[in-house]
């Protein structure tokens, strides 16, 4: 009583295709396809929005910033 095997899954795929049809059936991918776009293209615009809405730091004249320093590698022929 495990998983089930390649057979069971093949049973149960010609029996949603004999029920629901292959013309519903790449409707319902259509859509949810679209949604998923959807959801990601909102996620994209919800970053962008969050990323415009953040304060820029301006460094005043004379302003000592922390860190640290790494030497900079040149790529040979550059």
């Amino acid at each position: 009583m495990g998983s089930f095997s390649i057979w069971h899954w093949l049973i149960v795929l010609v029996i949603v295709l004999l029920v629901f049809g292959t013309k519903k059936l790449r409707n319902i991918g259509q859509d949810l396809g679209g949604a998923v776009k959807g959801f990601k293209d909102g996620m994209k615009e919800a970053d962008a929005a969050a990323d415009a809405d953040k304060p820029q730091q301006k460094i005043a004249e004379g302003q000592i910033i922390e860190g640290e320093a790494k030497e900079k590698v040149e790529k040979a022929g550059s």
